[in-house]
């Protein structure tokens, strides 16, 4: 999210504060009430989850019409894009987190350019904060270096997810979240397989609302 757009974010916000006499910004006793709550109600019970909980998120994945794969490390990431791509006889023109600009895309014959995705992309490669081995679902959040756009809007994302991140359930995916930021970021998504819908004489179309395809690469050795 760029300055900009934060900036904006935070005089909206204060503005529906301001509509409820409850000042610009939250205070340090409304944060502290709202950790109060949070302990007063813990969650409920979850569904067990065990076993290798990377090969049941792949399982869970592909499911959903995912594919998957794994390597060793975040090094081979590139060269594995540029198979699956080649496999299915892909566009690779696109885009790549800011995140993830570091690896080698060059060498691998990928022309992915580091910025937030636009309507021409073809391919968009992103990371993923954690995945979810209860559902198969990518949990996605939003910044300078992880535009949302580079998952919605080209027609293939390739998602990069290290093996450490992959948690058996959401509860544990949003406690990780609140940890790490604080403050939530401005976009949170939940990604479960390529985009579908049924609406249109009940059958079953992908890539209605976003990709047609998501493929995920699990990196054992992050």
């Amino acid at each position: 999210m760029s300055l900009d757009t934060a900036d904006a974010r935070l005089r909206i916000l204060g503005k529906i504060r301001k509509a409820q006499s409850r000042g610009g910004r939250p205070s340090q006793a409304e944060r502290e009430a709202v950790e109060t709550y949070v302990r007063a109600h813990p969650r409920g019970t979850l569904p067990e989850v065990t076993g290798d909980l990377v090969a049941r998120f792949r399982a869970k994945a592909e499911a959903t019409q995912s594919t998957t794969e794994e390597v060793a490390s975040q090094a081979e990431v590139p060269a594995a894009v540029a198979r699956y791509c080649a496999a299915y006889k892909l566009a690779t023109n696109g885009c790549v987190w800011p995140a993830l600009s570091s690896l080698d895309w060059k060498s691998a014959g990928l022309p992915l350019d580091a910025r937030a995705a636009h309507g021409e992309d073809k391919l968009g490669v992103t990371g993923a904060f954690a995945a979810l081995a209860e559902t198969g679902t990518l949990m996605v959040v939003s910044g300078p270096d992880s535009p949302a756009s580079v998952s919605l809007l080209p027609e293939t994302h390739v998602a990069v997810v290290p093996a450490s991140r992959i948690v058996a359930h959401m509860e544990i995916a949003w406690a990780m979240a609140r940890e790490t930021f604080g403050q939530l970021p401005r976009a949170v998504n939940f990604i479960s397989g390529p985009s579908r819908t049924a609406d249109i004489e009940q059958r079953m179309v992908l890539g209605a609302h976003g990709p047609y395809r998501v493929h995920i690469i699990v990196v054992r050795g992050a």
